[in-house]
């Protein structure tokens, strides 16, 4: 009997975990299936492009898998019951693993009142698509308030501020926006948003999201035309009600080879997953830590079940990339543990580096077997799996 395999999700940390454990083991062994809502493998690092205006490239899962020996079932995932080792789907039967990749990721936060009822995102596909059709039915003049200093938040400005020049664009964030990057970068941001029109208030706290705006903690009324949440994510709360050990935000927790700390046979990669970062603190949800933590999961997961020794080396970091608009960009060097260096590339060459990198993302996504070297291995029996790293 093979041995079943079920991912989950097929964003860049599921498509690519799937792609590479299709590239490990042996298709007489195992059944990988890939489970996604989405027909469309879809490029989340280009959601702020999509709700401005431009069109993305289709990428149908079932023709990037062809060939591959990965199955691709179009569901949504309704629960996981990880002590009879099934998944519930909402329109067809449950699917039975023995081992499970967790790879759900996040959505964009909604705990802040108003948020649901009236604010736009760019957190999923349909969720830009919305705030695209909004921002064509505005007058000129009108004003679009985004919420939050992280990098969706600015991306999302001068995206919008780009494609809308007609449109008053403010970023309101409750600290400041880009602090974290070296100065050359933040000198950088400061005059892009002066280049494109954007007003920024640092500092100022949103309580509450209403229909024609918001509200601060200092009581204060911000108006807006539209208001785009952009400040934090949050976990799908399927995790947390399956019975595996997650963190206080609804994160499963992993070790150092993406197998959760409870269920051995469970693995998770990406913004669903904590996994230990290279200076103790957690692994931060990004597109930069998610991929290298799908391809520990695939690596970790292949070695097990062949007698191999699952790689323990720390996942770290390389870069920031932050898209301001389609001819500018921020590319910023950071150390291992993510700590910013002076290398900044800014303007067209951080445009082309940005680029790049978004567009090898999607490319290695879209040849799932093509990167590295074809070493498909078989399957060890249980028993002799056990023995064999007994004897270690």
């Amino acid at each position: 009997m093979k041995h079943r395999i079920v991912v989950l999700g097929a964003g860049y940390a599921g498509a690519t975990a799937a792609g590479r454990l299709a590239k490990r083991l042996h298709r007489d062994d195992v059944e990988i299936t890939l489970v996604s809502a989405d027909a469309d493998f879809v490029e989340r690092v280009r959601m702020h492009q999509l709700a401005a205006g431009q069109e993305l490239r289709q990428r149908p899962l079932r023709e990037l898998f062809a060939g591959t020996g990965v199955r691709v079932v179009n569901e949504l995932v309704t629960a996981v019951d990880v002590d009879a080792k099934i998944v519930q789907l909402a329109d067809a039967e449950p699917l039975a693993y023995d081992s499970l990749v967790y790879a759900l990721g996040s959505t964009g936060a909604t705990d802040v009142p108003g948020v649901v009822e009236h604010a736009h995102s760019v957190a999923g596909k349909q969720a830009a698509l919305r705030l695209r059709a909004r921002l064509d039915t505005l007058a000129p003049g009108a004003t679009v308030l985004i919420v939050g200093g992280g990098l969706t938040a600015i991306e999302a400005a001068t995206e919008i501020a780009e494609a809308h020049p007609d449109l008053a664009v403010t970023i309101v964030a409750r600290g400041g926006v880009g602090d974290w990057l070296h100065e050359k970068a933040q000198r950088h941001l400061r005059t892009v948003f002066d280049r494109l029109g954007i007003t920024v208030r640092t500092d100022t706290d949103v309580t509450r999201v209403t229909e024609n705006g918001v509200i601060t903690g200092a009581a204060t009324e911000l108006d807006a035309d539209v208001t785009v949440w952009t400040a934090g994510f949050t976990v799908h709360p399927i995790a947390a009600a399956t019975g595996l050990t997650v963190s206080d935000t609804g994160r499963i927790v992993v070790d150092i080879t993406m197998r959760s700390v409870s269920h051995p046979e469970v693995y998770a990669a990406g913004d669903a997953a904590q996994a230990p970062g290279p200076d103790g603190r957690p692994l931060r949800m990004s597109c930069a830590a998610g991929t290298p933590m799908a391809w520990r999961a695939a690596d970790a997961l292949a070695a097990r079940l062949t007698g191999g020794t699952a790689p323990e080396d720390p996942i770290g970091y390389a870069a920031q990339c932050i898209s301001l608009g389609r001819r500018d960009a921020v590319f910023q060097r950071v150390s291992f543990a993510d700590e910013p260096t002076s290398t900044v590339l800014t303007g067209r060459l951080g445009a082309r580096v940005k680029e790049f990198i978004c567009a090898g993302a999607a490319w290695g996504v879209g040849h799932p077997t093509v990167l590295m070297p074809t070493r498909r291995r078989r399957i060890v029996a249980l028993d002799a799996r056990e023995d064999r790293l007994a004897a270690r």
